[in-house]
């Protein structure tokens, strides 16, 4: 490391082209040596004097272009790692160090890549249901082209849901709602976004839906908690509340801020039930 930095005043730039002044150096030192010796003595020879520069100068060129060929599988993994590739070209095993230090890179640039997976999904991810949490909802509405930023947005709520809790336990409160994800994943369509909100609210962004289209398929899923429960409170199917808002692209925030107001009608209105929001009326 210290001849490293003490040399790296030479082509600070290139490794290439300071390891070919090391070796002109170091190749030439014969010669010079024959030089001064030749001067001191009166026995230099013109031809000899040629040759041996000749020599030296073939030899240094070879040497560059061996040393060249050695770090390529470096310069290989650096521009693969640069270009942020998941994967390296792959490296015969020699044994050597080259091999060790290409190996060891490639398996720090891969423990790095899923690490920064595993941040990525947590902070994106709700562990407990497996779906996209808030931050994850909204990355997703921020990223979707202009062409795909218009349907309908639901905030949804469990119907009783402290109920659950404390009469059954918390264990059975995380059961339901990893229950209640997975119905609502399954009962809407691929291209729709399902996350949980927080708590025992989550929330959908119906994809090119209109009100009646969002409306109709929360009426499914709840027409189906009935049929099919995912548990029970007071002997009754675990229900939800839900409120809707058209979204054409504008502030997204106002939007969920509408659907929110209608979840509360909903839930003011004796729960179990859809709401849509109210119309923004229209100065004159």
């Amino acid at each position: 490391m210290q001849f490293y930095l003490a040399t790296s005043f030479i082509f600070p730039r290139s490794l290439r082209l300071r390891l070919f002044t090391l070796c002109f150096v170091a190749t030439h030192l014969p010669l010079l040596a024959y030089l001064g010796w030749g001067f001191a003595s009166g026995r230099i020879q013109l031809a000899e004097f040629v040759l041996l520069t000749m020599a030296t100068v073939v030899g240094t060129g070879i040497a560059l272009l061996g040393i060249g060929a050695l770090l390529n599988p470096i310069h290989a993994l650096a521009e693969t790692l640069h270009r942020g590739e998941s994967e390296a070209p792959a490296l015969p095993e020699v044994g050597d160090v080259i091999h060790t230090l290409y190996a060891g890179v490639q398996r720090a640039a891969h423990a790095t890549r899923e690490q920064m997976d595993h941040l990525h999904q947590a902070a994106h991810e709700d562990p407990l249901t497996g779906i996209a949490n808030r931050r994850g909802f909204l990355t997703h509405m921020e990223g979707l082209p202009e062409d795909r930023r218009r349907g309908c947005v639901a905030i949804i709520d469990i119907d009783y849901f402290k109920r659950v809790n404390d009469l059954k336990g918390h264990e059975e409160g995380d059961r339901v709602l990893a229950a209640f994800a997975t119905r609502l994943s399954a009962l809407v369509r691929r291209v729709d976004m399902v996350s949980r909100w927080g708590g025992e609210e989550f929330a959908i962004f119906f994809q090119d839906c209109i009100e009646d289209e969002a409306s109709w398929s929360l009426a499914r899923i709840a027409s189906r908690m009935r049929s099919d429960p995912i548990g029970e409170v007071n002997d009754r199917p675990i229900s939800f509340s839900a409120g809707i808002c058209r979204w054409t692209g504008g502030d997204l925030d106002e939007a969920l801020r509408r659907a929110d107001d209608a979840l509360y009608e909903a839930k003011q209105s004796g729960r179990d039930r859809v709401c849509r929001a109210a119309p923004i009326l229209q100065e004159v």
